[in-house]
């Protein structure tokens, strides 16, 4: 748990896949906001119960954003919304492809705003076509960037060797996150543990010469 000054954020990993699901909650309004409904609802259930406890009031669960919409992102997805009546929202080109219906359309650059915090949805096409990362501006610390599989400690994430979608891929990532945003940056992948953009500047180079 990372308890900020106007957030806290939670998250549990979940499935034979470890998927990270993260969960940011505002501590005066207790407006939470889940990114990736992946597998086991009863875990993310109780990390609903944990972070309601982070706020000053009682929290409703606003929104459940896909950052993208392959099958382990959003298996507990339908069992989420059934059970909070929480809004979905995921990137526009993915929407056909998850079959629990999208409230909320995300593009590249929308501000999605809650009483505590805002959170900028930043395209990075490549992994799927509608891939999304959310960035948290933390008013006294850090940035937080949500990256679900486009980028991880160590790479981008899979384009299955199309040369096309990696191109894209470390384009968006370069101009749109590494290009745009400052080395302490906090990254939080859809898998496995974080990183910082310093931590993985050094690296651009020898990703985009190797293809992957």
């Amino acid at each position: 748990m990372e308890d900020l000054e106007n957030i806290t954020v939670r998250s549990v990993s979940v499935s034979e896949m470890d998927n990270n699901v993260y969960l940011l909650t505002g501590k005066a309004s207790g407006a939470q906001v889940l990114i990736d409904a992946a597998a086991d609802f009863p875990a993310i259930e109780r990390l609903l119960a944990e972070g309601a406890r982070d706020a000053e009031v009682p929290a409703t669960l606003e929104l459940v954003i896909t950052t993208h919409s392959h099958w382990d992102h959003v298996r507990a997805l339908a069992d989420t919304v059934a059970a909070t009546g929480a809004r979905t929202a995921a990137g526009t080109p993915d929407v056909p492809d998850i079959e629990v219906p999208t409230v909320l359309e995300l593009n590249h650059g929308d501000v999605q705003a809650f009483p505590d915090f805002e959170l900028e949805v930043i395209s990075l096409r490549g992994h799927t076509p509608g891939s999304v990362a959310l960035l948290y501006r933390d008013p006294h610390g850090p940035a937080h960037l949500f990256t679900g599989d486009s980028l991880f400690p160590g790479g981008l994430g899979n384009t299955q060797k199309d040369p096309e979608r990696f191109a894209l891929l470390y384009q968006d990532v370069f101009e749109r996150v590494f290009d745009y945003l400052p080395d302490d940056t906090v990254v939080h992948p859809g898998h496995g543990a974080g990183t910082t953009l310093g931590a993985e500047r050094p690296h651009l180079t020898e990703w985009k010469e190797r293809g992957w």
